[in-house]
């Protein structure tokens, strides 16, 4: 029955109309991050950057050369919708931007992983069957089908995301209300929008629908019934998001997706008039058919525990961020923090406080005050300093933290040597301070809050 359903051979004009769109969104995402200064505030100007734990090699070009790097991507996005050279295109788009990704996550965001994952996916796909330049220069390479199987794994990859942002809503801080009021205030000046913005009646609607939505868009979209009323709230929901949150190409590419839904006689009238339509329906199946159960088994379990991993952490993840990042935790929590460093040098007994902000971005500096992988790496950022200067030294750190608007709280243990400790990214670590969100009062905060992702 599962091969059956996977290896039906059907129509391939979803997977063609995506390609051309994915390509294009990619190629406005890189060339975009130029123009709006995103590459130079977050890759050209650090003198240090917070790369992901594990991949401090990975660091950006000097001089302009990060400006040259996102104009390839974008390039390569441009070769990607002409479907030029597409194995190669997809296959460098999808390591150079997994790099940007690993080497520096503070303007870290869900969507950014997102696109990870679809450019990986999309390395095997046979995307560039039509209406591509590389048909035009191989005309053996021109097909009409599929194998059901590509348009599964989209949409099984959606609902994982949905699903997962659905559950994560379901906690206080949510359903009270108290988040969304804080995400609003920061809307305020909005033309025409602004006021209703702040409105207890929206707040209400808002927290509804985005659960109700993330929890049921993919099955409203597959159901045949319900499926141009969820595309058109789909469309109505995504715009919202796009003006209001100003989130790049994610709204546009999760209407890209809903191609895989529609009928493929409709995709194929809307978008590819002369493309022959592909009805035979056959089931074929492949001799790599072993391979796929194992490749794709292996991808999905990862995609599942992933974002399960917080559970298995000591700790409240909202408190302690452990476990967070990958796991579609989005527009959850804001965070506001202050933080002080002391450096001793271990001969002498002599202790200097250090200023971060001689070091760092005032983007840095929001992530450093309160977020403890981002404090563990400024304080081996500080040992390898004092050693280059032969000097060996212990690193403490004094942080108060506030998360959602409560009042600052201790955040690290301020008698453990930073330097000394060792980063376990599915452990908790001790030196986080324990929470007390519980028993907080919440109110609405500054504008120096970190609104995070």
């Amino acid at each position: 029955m599962l091969q059956q359903l996977l290896f039906k051979r059907i129509d391939n004009s979803s997977l063609i109309v995506f390609r051309v769109f994915f390509g294009i969104l990619i190629s406005l995402e890189c060339f975009g991050a130029i123009l709006t200064g995103w590459v130079r505030r977050t890759l050209i100007e650090p003198s240090f950057t917070f790369t992901f734990i594990g991949f401090e090699w990975l660091q950006p070009l000097p001089g302009n050369g990060m400006y040259f790097y996102f104009m390839f991507m974008g390039l390569l996005g441009i070769f990607i919708a002409l479907g030029y050279k597409y194995r190669t295109s997809i296959i460098l788009f999808t390591l150079l931007w997994t790099a940007v990704y690993l080497m520096q996550k503070t303007a870290y965001n869900n969507h950014y992983y997102l696109l990870i994952l679809i450019s990986f996916l999309m390395c095997f796909l046979p995307a560039n069957r039509y209406a591509s330049l590389d048909t035009k220069l191989d005309p053996s390479l021109v097909s009409f089908h599929m194998p059901a199987w590509v348009k599964w794994t989209i949409i099984f990859q959606l609902f994982i995301v949905y699903t997962y942002a659905a559950i994560a809503k379901l906690y206080g801080d949510w359903l009270d209300l108290s988040i969304i009021a804080i995400l609003m205030k920061g809307k305020a000046a909005y033309p025409l929008i602004g006021d209703a913005l702040q409105q207890p009646l929206v707040h209400s609607a808002i927290a509804i629908i985005g659960i109700l939505f993330d929890l049921l868009i993919v099955p409203a979209l597959l159901w045949k019934r319900t499926r141009k009323l969820a595309f058109y709230f789909s469309l109505f929901f995504h715009l919202f998001n796009s003006i209001v949150f100003q989130i790049g190409i994610f709204p546009y590419l999760a209407l890209a997706f809903t191609v895989f839904f529609f009928p493929p006689g409709q995709i194929r009238n809307i978008f590819l008039k002369k493309k022959e339509l592909y009805t035979a329906h056959e089931v074929q199946l492949p001799r790599y058919r072993n391979f796929l159960f194992a490749g794709l088994g292996i991808y999905f379990i990862v995609q599942i525990a992933l974002p399960l991993r917080h559970y298995f952490i000591p700790g409240d993840v909202l408190w302690t961020e452990e476990g967070h990042r990958m796991s579609w935790r989005m527009m959850l929590r804001t965070r506001a923090g202050i933080i002080k460093y002391s450096v001793v040098n271990k001969d002498t007994g002599e202790a200097t406080t250090i200023t971060p902000g001689l070091y760092l971005s005032r983007k840095q500096m929001e992530k450093v005050s309160c977020y403890p992988d981002y404090i563990w790496q400024f304080a081996q950022f500080l040992k390898q300093e004092y050693a280059e200067q032969g000097q060996n030294i212990s690193v403490y750190a004094r942080a108060r933290v506030s998360i959602n608007g409560r009042p600052l709280q201790p955040f690290i243990d301020s008698t453990v040597d930073l330097a000394a400790q060792e980063w376990h990214p599915f452990k908790h670590h001790h030196w986080i301070l324990p929470s007390a969100l519980g028993n907080s009062v919440k109110s609405l905060p500054g504008p120096s809050s970190n609104f995070a992702n």
